[in-house]
């Protein structure tokens, strides 16, 4: 019992707060659930970052809910990224079962099912709100990281957005980029504006770095490059007294991480440059949740891997938190990881040596506890267990704590696909997001560019050829008029787009 009242005393005096919090359990002591201890978490320190790891089948998908409930609750928004697709039912309220009544009785807290404000979000063309954004949001440095340019490259890029700056050519999509690269491959006039006000460029250049982006295009990055782009500040309602939560649905893009980099490079500068500072608010202004944090990290090139650990550090002080969810701590980079100020572990399954190293590699980076043996304990903690430590209202590190979680509040399950088309028919955000915008830009303005010099010289070729008499033709007659002009341009178009297309430059028609 000693032992057990000095658990309480040292738990409470660290986990205990002034200001406002989440809850996220119960102190274990001796796998026993110690129901004086509460596990909070100070709202002010949300914005820290955090990682929420554990092996498949722990419970690290409900840890999130109950996270994002418990945020909702305070009147913090968040983003979850769905890539298994296990967060929609957070819109719908839960149901009492005897497993939840046993779990709750050992806590002592009583359970209240409830919905959440849910926006369903897409950006591959899904149900929900359409994020997109704009290839000169990106600029040429994100958008040179993103496809893995090198230095020549990198800069041959930027002359490319110069150009366009100085010509009045807008970079809305990547047909916009890629007729603008055509243009100055193929087209004298290109070449010898470039030349005379920027200097030569290698053809080859510009054709590497076309492909590159055709390669970004068949991950399906079409689909998210346009507009209307995607406001973040829209990302921060709330209804009623509860921030909503808004659900990213990226199931289908599992295996195309470099779209899944894009998006997430694009969200965080985004956010970093229209977010005001806020310094060490009381409370976050939205916290992002990325589950299969590998996703962005296995296949990142250095570059893009010192991109995203530079936001990982800048976004703190504009209010939001990132919580990065996977299987084992070392997914993610040690760079990343020591920004980390909150840690929820759930169990390590430690069948082969290599599985052995990285539970050793975790319990390294704990705080040292006499109540624990945790380089044991983490490979058998129970469904719905984790060792959680965290930051104090002083951003002084919290013991570690073995913990029972609550369960959700609402449904810990999917929405239906009619529940799913009611939702996203109920939403102003799916309407205002929904419909894209083709306005002109450089696709339009450049193919008209290209197109006239090709007609001048045809109606230049005929007027030269001798005519028996001077009496129109049939075929003049259709060439002069709307409906023959028309024809004309488009055969042409179809024809240059065709030989590109042979030549691996095509690109696809603009909707």
């Amino acid at each position: 019992m000693e032992k057990q009242a000095q658990f309480v005393e040292e738990l409470n005096t660290k986990y205990n707060t002034k200001g406002e919090n989440i809850v996220l359990g119960k102190g274990m002591l001796d796998g026993n659930v110690v129901a004086e201890v509460d596990v909070k978490i100070p709202l002010k320190t949300i914005n820290r970052h955090g990682l929420i790891a554990g092996a498949t089948g722990t419970g690290k998908t409900k840890t999130i809910q109950v996270f994002v409930e418990q945020l909702s609750k305070a009147g913090v928004p968040s983003l979850v990224l769905d890539i298994k697709g296990d967060f929609s039912g957070i819109a719908e309220s839960g149901v009492e079962n005897s497993i939840i009544q046993e779990r709750y009785a050992k806590t002592g807290f009583s359970f209240q099912p409830q919905s959440f404000p849910v926006e369903l979000m897409s950006i591959s063309g899904g149900k929900g709100v359409k994020l997109r954004a704009t290839v000169s949001e990106f600029g040429p440095i994100l958008l040179g990281k993103i496809l893995q340019l090198n230095d020549t490259q990198q800069s041959i890029l930027s002359i490319v957005f110069k150009y366009c700056d100085d010509k009045g050519l807008p970079l809305i999509d990547l047909d916009d980029l890629k007729k603008v690269l055509q243009y100055m491959t193929d087209s004298n006039g290109g070449k010898q504006e470039v030349a005379s006000n920027y200097g030569n460029i290698a053809p080859a250049s510009l054709g590497t770095i076309l492909r590159t982006i055709v390669a970004l295009e068949q991950e399906g990055a079409a689909e998210f490059f346009g507009e209307p782009s995607f406001d973040v500040w829209d990302l921060l309602a709330k209804e009623g007294d509860k921030g909503v939560v808004s659900i990213l649905r990226v199931a289908d893009i599992q295996n195309k991480p470099n779209l899944f980099s894009t998006f997430m490079l694009s969200l965080f500068a985004e956010i970093y440059m229209s977010f005001p500072e806020e310094g060490d608010a009381g409370v976050p202004k939205l916290v992002l949740f990325i589950d299969e944090a590998h996703l962005i990290f296995k296949e990142a090139s250095k570059a893009l891997l010192a991109q995203i650990e530079t936001m990982v550090k800048l976004i703190r002080s504009k209010g939001v938190g990132i919580y990065f969810i996977t299987q084992i701590p070392g997914d993610v980079p040690e760079n990343v990881l020591s920004q980390l100020g909150l840690k929820i572990q759930h169990a390590l399954r430690g069948f082969t040596a290599k599985d052995r190293k990285e539970i050793d590699k975790a319990v390294e980076n704990y705080p040292i506890t006499e109540y624990y043996n945790a380089g044991q304990l983490i490979q058998n903690l129970g469904i719905g267990e984790a060792f959680v430590t965290a930051l104090d209202e002083k951003g002084i590190p919290t013991p570690l704590v073995q913990t029972y979680l609550i369960s959700p509040e609402s449904r810990m399950d999917i929405l239906t696909d009619a529940e799913i088309d009611e939702l996203t028919n109920n939403s102003s955000l799916v309407e205002k997001y929904e419909t894209p915008v083709n306005k002109e830009s450089a696709y339009e303005i450049l193919t008209q560019r290209m197109e006239v010099p090709s007609i001048n010289t045809s109606q230049q070729n005929t007027e030269n050829t001798p005519k028996q008499d001077n009496q129109p033709s049939v075929l003049e007659e259709v060439l002069k008029s709307s409906a023959g002009r028309t024809f004309t341009n488009t055969l042409m178009r179809e024809g240059a787009k065709m030989v590109l297309g042979m030549l691996g430059l095509g690109s696809k028609r603009r909707r």
